[in-house]
């Protein structure tokens, strides 16, 4: 069965109140379109470079104001709502990079913790260490859902093609990236990483993007995107501020784009080999 997805793009502050409340405003103009999935990006809840700030307003997923804004309006429009990630505390004093879907009845359907740390030098003097502060997740599913089977990565995640191709092959028909993209890497990389996981997975591909210059100093991309199997951009956001995308999603054209190229049954177990090049007087055994 086809459904209407929406990706929320916003440009998330320091605090979290006020983030929950612009997500709120966003979701709700995404459900007024009819759409029955919405999804949020990456750290919805906030974007703060200090990390002692950071941790000074954390709080646990029992008591993170995102999560609780999140299952009351997935209960409160009926539909299944993506907070495409939020920084959880964790007890240990680490932070989890934690994205929740809540279904219809606002329940928490799953989890999903960022696996791969954003751990860069770019050569316009940024730097990351999100593994100095971030607990890495170590676990991918794919969720059967009502209208489609559903996979899950965050932002650095896009660049682990391996990660894609695993739950392709486990039957995932949407892969879904939230993200919060530097405006450098996106400027580069953003449209042609997502477009490559759709095509190469035959697969529908949702990223909610963070959008803009950001109270912390840090700009990123936007440029939200919903793409088909085919790599078909269905749906794509500005470069900046808040917006709401929206396309219908038909889960028979990935069937449809499997018939056409088969690569995910085409594949073959094969081996590497690091040999030697060429060497002075003739060439390596």
């Amino acid at each position: 069965m086809s459904f209407k997805a929406a990706a929320v793009q916003m440009c998330s502050g320091v605090d979290p109140v006020k983030n929950a409340a612009a997500m709120a405003r966003l979701v709700r103009e995404a459900a007024g379109q009819g759409a029955t999935y919405v999804q949020t990006p990456e750290m919805t809840g906030m974007l703060q470079r200090d990390r002692t700030a950071a941790r000074a307003v954390l709080a646990d997923e029992a008591h993170d104001i995102i999560v609780k804004t999140g299952s009351e309006l997935a209960a409160e429009f009926g539909i299944h709502l993506h907070v495409g990630s939020t920084a959880i505390a964790l007890a240990d004093g680490k932070i989890a990079n934690r994205g929740f879907l809540f279904g219809p009845d606002g329940r928490i359907l799953n989890r999903y913790d960022k696996i791969h740390m954003f751990d860069v030098d770019l050569d316009n003097g940024e730097s990351w260490r999100e593994s100095a502060a971030y607990t890495a997740g170590s676990e991918a599913r794919v969720l059967s859902l009502p209208f489609a089977e559903m996979g899950f990565a965050i932002c650095y995640d896009v660049r682990f093609p391996a990660l894609f191709r695993a739950q392709a092959m486990a039957g995932a028909e949407v892969m879904t990236v939230p993200a919060a993209f530097t405006k450098q890497t996106g400027e580069a990389h953003w449209e042609i990483l997502l477009r490559a996981r759709a095509i190469e997975n035959g697969v529908f591909v949702i990223a909610a993007a963070q959008a803009g210059r950001h109270e912390d100093g840090r700009e990123t991309f936007g440029h939200s995107m919903i793409i088909d199997p085919w790599g078909t951009v269905l749906a794509s956001a500005g470069a900046a501020g808040e917006a709401v995308i929206v396309a219908e999603i038909d889960p028979a054209a990935v069937k449809a784009a499997h018939d056409k190229i088969p690569n995910l049954r085409n594949g073959r177990e094969f081996s590497v080999e690091k040999i030697a090049g060429a060497v002075a007087g003739g060439v390596a055994a």
